[in-house]
């Protein structure tokens, strides 16, 4: 069973910077290409960023493009998504989707989702 896990969201402040993780936690054994997406009060949920199973191929929205970079360790079992120059704006809950191979923009393309983390950013 798939079970994907955020974690380090937090409080920091403006041009600080954040590192969440996320895993899945059923060790499944699967290698799922992995989407973040957030959603901040009031509004829908956005693409951030993505990678691919193979974790050669990464995608960012334009407004993270830069300053974020999103990885996996070496098995390939964690995702991790470097979150520097943090603004305001970037306040939200972070949630991690799994699905099979290649990523999406798209959150209707992700299968698994986690519970999500939230990031606060004041300034």
């Amino acid at each position: 069973q798939v079970e994907l896990v955020e974690s380090g969201g937090g409080m920091v402040q403006a041009g600080g910077s954040l590192r969440l993780s996320c895993v899945d936690s059923g060790r499944t054994g699967r290698i799922w290409a992995i989407g973040w997406f957030r959603q901040a009060v009031g509004k829908e949920r956005e693409f951030v960023a993505a990678i691919g199973a193979f974790g050669d191929v990464t995608g960012y929205a334009d407004p993270v493009r830069g300053r974020w970079i999103i990885s996996r360790d070496d098995a390939k079992t964690t995702v991790y998504l470097q979150m520097n120059n943090l603004q305001p704006e970037d306040t939200a809950v972070y949630y991690c989707a799994a699905r099979n191979t290649y990523y999406s923009h798209n959150e209707d393309a992700y299968d698994y989702w986690g519970q999500g983390t939230q990031v606060t950013v004041s300034s």
